[in-house]
């Protein structure tokens, strides 16, 4: 029987959007299903050991094979094609799974330990995985949270908030201590209790990266964030650093850094980093990434401009740990010279901050002294 879908807080109202979202496979499904292709999508929804792709990996598939995204990092991908194709056919949801224990773990690729769950549910305009694929994105397009839960054995899913909590509902998981610890870890998992499965899906906003200043450290940044899953802003009000002959691909404002930062309204998931050692941009800049959620404030520069920058910026703060969030000089020290190298260390510098937040950075070695 198909699941029976309860969309509670599901806008569908699309506000702007300059994310580059093409490669998330939900877009691909949505619109191979709109196209009347047969479409089933493939939700990865536990793992054990070193299964290689984390829960929450999806991959589409189309009734003609094709498909996009991954849940193995293509060890199994070839077998949940098939499931996908029977799916597809029954219109029925089903789970799969993977590991050395199983006779065809050999044959897929997972014979170094790991073991892996797929949920695999039809993904055609009438169903409601479509549904919940049009739910998800448009949360995603609006910046917001959503979490879609999935009673896997009663078939039966539900869409809230997280900010409001999970639906009144007399099914005693929804009120259980493990969903309350899931919603707090705002990571997607799989909750078992008493002989009953439901998986946690989270949603969240896309990650976006702010570079202050169109110079060669952005050049070098720009696409490595892309590759990581930001989008990504160039900001200079200087017109002839930012063209798109120099950022292909790129969204580029060519506006004054404050006025920028304040229409775009950075939040919780958003990084500002300012390269163009200029106070009049940098600062100005900086001044409203203080006075935001972003997880991640770089400026770059030497440790006596870094100094000078915060004496500046104290007239504003004062000094306190507001200003302590600014990570200056910009980077892990890793010896970093060239704007590549350079572009890397921020890259890695914010991954920490990502990963691990500024309150347990991970342990890396002491940046030298500048010259």
């Amino acid at each position: 029987m198909p699941m029976g879908l309860e969309i509670m807080k599901a806008q569908h109202d699309f506000g702007p959007d300059h994310g580059r979202g093409a490669d998330d496979p939900l877009v691909h499904g949505v619109a191979w299903a709109e196209q009347d292709h047969g479409v089933a999508l493939a939700t990865v929804i536990s793992t054990w050991g070193s299964a290689p792709r984390p829960v929450g990996s999806q991959l589409v598939i189309r009734d003609d094979e094709a498909f996009e995204g991954s849940v193995s990092g293509g060890c199994v991908e070839g077998a949940v094609i098939l499931d996908a194709l029977d799916v597809m056919k029954s219109g029925v949801p089903k789970i799969v799974e993977f590991g050395v224990a199983d006779a065809t773990a050999f044959e897929v690729g997972l014979a170094c330990g790991g073991r892996i769950a797929i949920f695999i549910e039809p993904l055609s305009l009438k169903s409601d995985g479509f549904k919940a694929a049009k739910a998800l994105l448009a949360a995603k397009k609006a910046r917001r949270s959503l979490v879609r839960l999935i009673d896997l054995r009663q078939q039966k899913s539900w869409f809230f908030d997280p900010a409001d909590g999970p639906p009144s509902d007399p099914d005693p998981l929804l009120s259980s201590a493990a969903l309350v610890q899931a919603l707090q870890s705002a990571r997607s998992q799989l909750i078992e209790q008493d002989g009953e499965r439901l998986f946690f899906q989270i949603e969240q906003p896309a990650l976006r990266l702010y570079l202050i200043g169109a110079v060669h450290i952005a050049q070098a940044l720009a696409p490595m964030a892309k590759a990581v899953g930001y989008d990504v802003t160039v900001i200079d009000p200087r017109g002839a650093f930012a063209t798109s002959a120099r950022f292909s691909d790129v969204r580029l404002l060519e506006a004054w850094p404050d006025e920028a930062l304040l229409a775009e309204r950075p939040d919780e998931r958003s990084a500002v980093v300012t390269l163009t050692h200029d106070p009049k941009l940098d600062d100005a800049a900086l001044r409203v990434a203080l006075d935001s959620k972003v997880f991640y404030i770089g400026s770059l520069g030497s440790r006596k401009t870094h100094k000078a920058r915060l004496e500046r910026l104290s007239a504003d703060f004062g000094k306190n740990d507001t200003l302590l969030r600014i990570c200056g000089p910009v980077g892990l020290a890793i010896g970093a010279r060239t704007p590549a190298e350079i572009a890397i260390s921020i890259m890695a510098q914010m991954t920490q901050y990502l990963r691990s937040g500024p309150e347990n950075p991970i342990p890396f070695a002491p940046r030298p002294k500048d010259a």
